[in-house]
């Protein structure tokens, strides 16, 4: 496990607004950040459902959506575990609609639209969005997912969650980052939202929301911390599983790819971190270290390795938010 903190002490909660940015990361950052949402609880010293500010980018929609319902890490454990949890679908049955690896996608380009635009406004469009534009269409569908939140939504399938959830997607026609549930966003219902941040291009099929078609909020920020940056809350805390910013040494050419694609998103993330610590937040950050690397492997989309991912992760955030304070 790794951290990133602004400088200062870590005091009593109360009375203090506090954000938590959870970060994309496929069935295996789910299952890490699940792994330390208890660690991060008690350092808040008060439910995480009731942050003043939840954002979840893909993998990490799914966790602010069941927070805000009610559910806490004790139950999101007990559910990655294998546990009944309220008529929920089994963690495993997620991977029945995603699996280990993408089907074959179609043969066509993600989105011809995107690059038009990219053409016509140069600088318009995030180089990390135009470049899933050329992504082949995918093809699986998140049936279980959508089962999942319509099932936490179901006391009233219209509402949204009454303090702010921003869940983060990106417009595929457009290439801009969307926040769905903040002022001024398009209007969607919660499932149809997560939906859209875990649409991963090449392959699921990009959600449709009204007339726009939307993929996984990832493409353009693992975790979109930046979003904090105009300094109402007085800490921040954020699980990134996509992020490393200390790693393993491995040899082999796949595994050494992997963990420049993890310095990568840390860097991106550290440069979002200052923003917000230049509004007067209080930033700690915690991302997956060597242990946690080891146990999640190449593939985050390989739920077999969910258990021993989520195990660790309870011991190694713990042990980071130790050295954070």
């Amino acid at each position: 496990m790794s951290w990133v903190t602004s400088e200062g002490t870590v005091s009593a909660m109360a009375g203090k607004r506090v954000g938590l940015v959870l970060g994309a990361g496929g069935t295996l950052g789910a299952a890490w950040t699940i792994g330390g949402l208890t660690a991060v609880e008690e350092r808040i010293g008060r439910p995480l459902s009731q942050a003043d500010v939840i954002i979840g980018t893909s993998a990490g929609s799914i966790v602010a959506a069941a927070l805000r319902h009610g559910f806490t890490p004790s139950d999101l454990i007990a559910h990655q575990l294998g546990e009944d949890a309220a008529d929920l679908p089994g963690a495993h049955e997620f991977e029945h609609d995603s699996g280990r690896l993408p089907p074959p996608p179609r043969l066509r380009l993600g989105s011809a639209r995107m690059l038009a635009t990219a053409a016509l406004a140069p600088h318009s469009v995030h180089p990390q969005a135009l470049a899933s534009a050329f992504v082949p269409q995918g093809r699986s569908e998140h049936h279980t997912l959508r089962r999942y939140v319509n099932t936490l939504v179901s006391d009233d399938p219209q509402a949204w969650p009454t303090r702010d959830t921003w869940i983060v997607s990106v417009d595929y026609e457009r290439g801009r980052r969307v926040v769905f549930g903040r002022p001024g966003s398009p209007p969607a219902r919660l499932p149809d939202a997560v939906v859209a941040s875990c649409s991963i291009p090449g392959w699921h099929r990009p959600a449709t929301i009204g007339d726009r078609r939307y993929v996984d909020g990832g493409v353009r920020s693992s975790a979109s911390l930046d979003l904090l940056r105009a300094g109402e809350l007085d800490e921040v805390y954020v699980l990134a599983p996509m992020a490393s910013h200390r790693t393993d040494r491995p040899r082999r050419p796949s595994w050494r790819a992997e963990r420049l694609m993890r310095q990568f998103f840390a860097a991106q993330l550290d440069a979002e971190r200052r923003k917000v610590e230049r509004a007067g937040t209080r930033v700690v950050v915690l991302t997956p270290g060597p242990d946690d690397l080891a146990a999640i492997g190449l593939n985050l989309m390989d739920g077999r390795r969910r258990h021993e991912v989520l195990r660790t992760a309870q011991a190694t955030v713990p042990a980071a938010l130790r050295v954070a304070a």
